[in-house]
């Protein structure tokens, strides 16, 4: 096994890769420091809170800044106090859009499903062009296992020829649950006919034609800064699990999911959503092991 180090600082100790080319084992996972709340986030927290209980406020004033704060409260995971937030601000002001959507990944956060394409349904009621609900209604519905569904969501987005990454990303793994051979397929297609950008390289680590090795070594060498770098390992690391884990390598998918909360990039979907991976893999890992047991039973 080779030792791979980088250069950007002493903290990041980078992985161990053995002989095998198709394969990499880890030991030391290039990792960034967690982030943490700034200080302007924390004042303006602040101020919005003194805000809003001034007894002056028009209805639509007080809903626009609860929707503000329940933001804020978000982007540093705190999603209840997020989802009050919400709650309010659309008792005052329930013609939101953006907060239906917001409200709708909170509730697929909790693996409340009906709530959250409840929740995803409105905001695209309000505004049919908001690009941000028909996407994550599209992840809501698949975590909620209606994969169908899922993808007519999904090919709403693409317009014009146009082919996004991300959109290409999620439309894989969730066909891969309908037919994986088409999905590879397609995925691929896309892949190759690509220009160049950060996206279309999280594809190729999904597709294997960008290796760990490669991927990690350029992230780490090439952010320019800590939350740079937590960025994209929170993303890296999450399709990287995701690809292990339709590959039923649910043990290296589960180390990396924790590795991906483990960088307080709370904005991200990629960090919002490794809670649900975590959950389905311990109830995949149960399953097998009482299947494991019956047939040790039965012989």
């Amino acid at each position: 096994m080779k030792r791979i180090r980088t250069t950007l600082l002493s903290v990041f100790s980078l992985l161990l890769v053995n002989g095998c080319a198709s394969q990499s084992q880890w030991l030391y996972p290039p990792m960034a420091i967690p982030l943490q709340v700034s200080a302007k986030k924390e004042v303006q927290i602040a101020q919005l809170t003194q805000l809003i209980q001034r007894k002056n406020l028009d209805d639509q004033v007080r809903a626009k800044m609860l929707y503000e704060r329940g933001s804020f409260y978000d982007s540093v995971g705190l999603r209840l106090l997020a989802r009050l937030d919400f709650d309010q601000s659309l008792a005052l002001d329930p013609a939101q859009s953006d907060v239906y959507n917001l409200l709708g990944v909170n509730f697929t956060e909790e693996q409340q499903y009906d709530d959250a394409y409840e929740a995803f349904d409105s905001a695209i009621e309000l505004n049919p062009d908001n690009l941000f609900a028909i996407r994550n209604r599209a992840i809501a519905l698949y975590y909620g296992g209606r994969y169908e569904l899922a993808l007519e969501d999904l090919k709403k987005l693409t317009k014009d020829g146009e082919v996004d990454p991300f959109i290409s990303l999620w439309r894989y793994i969730i066909e891969y649950e309908i037919d994986p051979t088409l999905a590879k397929k397609q995925l691929t297609e896309k892949y190759d006919a690509r220009k160049p950008g950060w996206g279309w390289f999280l594809v190729g680590l999904m597709l294997d034609k960008v290796s760990n090795e490669e991927a990690l070594k350029a992230i780490v060498t090439t952010s320019a800064d800590n939350v740079v770098l937590a960025e994209r390992l929170t993303e890296t690391y999450f399709y990287i699990a995701k690809r292990y884990q339709l590959n039923g390598d649910l043990k290296s998918a589960y180390t990396l999911y924790k590795i991906v909360l483990s960088s307080n990039v709370y904005d991200y979907i990629e960090h919002k959503y490794a809670y649900i991976e975590l959950d389905r893999i311990k109830k995949e890992a149960a399953q097998l092991q009482q299947q494991a047991a019956s047939v040790e039973k039965v012989n």
